[in-house]
């Protein structure tokens, strides 16, 4: 890669995550007048729009036969499957917990792509990346702070979303190569649409303001922009390069947090995504290392 390239990829990278976590935000300040099932479902069907008019400016559905058969590919389902219900659970526990918070617990994805890759692809983990994980944990603990008293259980059901981002990521590895990223994020989106659509069948429906739709149309926009950029940015750049910007997306949480919300974290949680920050910072390190050991 070019440093041309990588520095493209750095930018995109940083700016489709700073447009994810300005999405989540819309996304939470909605919650607070709409069910969550129809806030994520009308959110869906606009960023299904916007992502379809990507594929078609992209020439995605240039041979639709192709397309078609791409979408009922068996394991683009399943990683589409895990990725709609991670985001139902992780979105239901953001809109009950702060932003820089479910974020930040959100980052412990790759440590735990890490651990199930060891776990379930029989891929050999040294006791470094052991020790690396066990770590990320600690401040994913930090970060939850358990209580014997009234823990936060919207904490445990964020980390359970993210355990599930986590599982759609080693999916990927099945989904063949020649099935363009667009085509996925479409499936994908799909998916999540579907499943808050069903969702809304219990739920009452509450007529929309002028605000709420900005607001939706706003954070469909965004979603769609940061799949976009995280796209162009895994695939221009050197992913060791780019990789670590995603933490970009961290502190522009704890930004929002504050501006929008006043939620400023407490020195345990600021502790806990230190921690994260660095196990994730030395796992890609790490990684590096070993496909480089001449480095």
């Amino acid at each position: 890669m070019t440093e041309a390239n990588n520095r493209r990829g750095v930018i995109a990278m940083s700016v489709g995550m700073v447009s994810f976590v300005l999405n989540d935000s819309l996304v939470k300040f909605v919650s607070a007048s709409l069910p969550p099932a129809q806030l994520i479902f009308l959110r869906g069907l606009l960023a299904m729009l916007g992502l379809l008019a990507l594929c078609i400016y992209m020439g995605v559905f240039q041979h639709p036969a192709s397309a078609f058969q791409s979408l009922r590919h068996r394991w683009v389902l399943v990683r589409s499957g895990l990725d709609g219900l991670a985001s139902l659970i992780y979105l239901t526990a953001m809109f009950h917990m702060p932003l820089a918070n479910a974020t930040a617990i959100n980052m412990a994805t790759p440590l735990l792509i890490a651990l199930l890759s060891g776990l379930l692809l029989g891929v050999r983990v040294s006791v470094r990346h052991w020790l690396i994980i066990a770590i990320g944990f600690a401040g994913v603990l930090l970060v939850v702070q358990p209580q014997a008293d009234g823990f936060n259980q919207w904490a445990w059901v964020c980390l359970g979303g993210t355990l599930l981002h986590a599982l759609r990521d080693v999916s990927m590895r099945f989904v063949p190569s020649h099935i363009p990223s667009l085509i996925v994020t479409v499936c994908t989106a799909t998916s999540a649409t579907l499943m808050a659509g069903l969702w809304c069948l219990w739920q009452d429906w509450v007529p929309l303001t002028l605000t709420s739709w900005a607001c939706l149309g706003g954070a469909a926009m965004l979603l769609s922009t940061g799949y976009f950029l995280l796209i162009q940015s895994t695939r221009s750049a050197d992913l060791t390069v780019v990789a670590p910007f995603r933490y970009v997306g961290l502190l522009t949480a704890v930004v929002m947090g504050f501006v929008v919300w006043g939620d400023i974290p407490n020195a345990v949680a600021w502790c806990g995504m230190v921690l994260l920050v660095g196990a994730g910072l030395m796992m890609l390190r790490s990684q590096t290392s070993v496909a480089n050991p001449s480095a």
